[in-house]
C-alpha cells in the first residue's frame, strides 16, 4: 500500500472513530512500517553508492593497462552470457513438439537427398553421353 493512501485511510479513519481503534491501529502499524522500509532502501542505496565510489578509483595502471590489452568485445561476451530459458511444457505437449521437429527433420533429410541425387544425376547422365559421341567410332 502506497505511503499516500494509508495517509489518506488514516485522516478518515481518524475523522470517524466509530469505525474502531483496531483498524486505525491498524492502519497506523502499516504507516510507520512502510516509512522504515522507504528509509531502509535509501539507507541502502547510498551506502551501495558510497561502496561503488570507493571501489572506483582502487585498480592500479598496471590492472588497467593488462585489461585494456585484452578485447573488450570478448570479455563482455563472456560475462554477459545468458541462461538458456527453460519452456514449462506438459510431457504431452513435449512429445508433439519433438515428433512436429522430427518430421521436419526427415523431410529436410529427403528433400536434400533428393537434390543430391538428381544433380549427381544429370552430372554422370552428361558425362557419359560426351564420349560416346565424340568416341572414334561415331556412333
Amino acid at each position: 500500500m502506497k505511503l499516500k493512501n494509508v495517509k489518506k485511510k488514516i485522516r478518515r479513519l481518524e475523522k470517524r472513530l466509530q469505525e474502531g481503534p483496531k483498524k486505525l491501529a491498524k492502519l497506523r502499524q502499516k504507516l510507520h512500517a512502510a516509512e522504515a522500509a522507504k528509509a531502509m532502501k535509501a539507507a541502502r542505496k547510498s551506502a551501495a553508492r558510497a561502496a561503488a565510489a570507493r571501489r572506483a578509483p582502487k585498480p592500479s595502471p598496471s590492472v588497467e593497462k593488462k585489461s585494456s590489452a585484452q578485447p573488450t568485445g570478448a570479455k563482455k561476451s563472456s560475462r554477459v552470457k545468458k541462461a538458456k530459458r527453460k519452456l514449462n511444457l506438459s510431457p504431452e505437449r513435449r512429445a508433439q513438439l519433438a515428433a512436429a521437429m522430427k518430421a521436419r527433420w526427415a523431410a529436410k533429410r529427403v528433400a536434400e537427398a533428393g537434390a543430391k541425387t538428381a544433380s549427381s544425376d544429370n552430372q554422370h547422365s552428361a558425362s557419359e553421353s560426351t564420349p560416346q559421341e565424340s568416341g572414334p567410332d561415331g556412333v
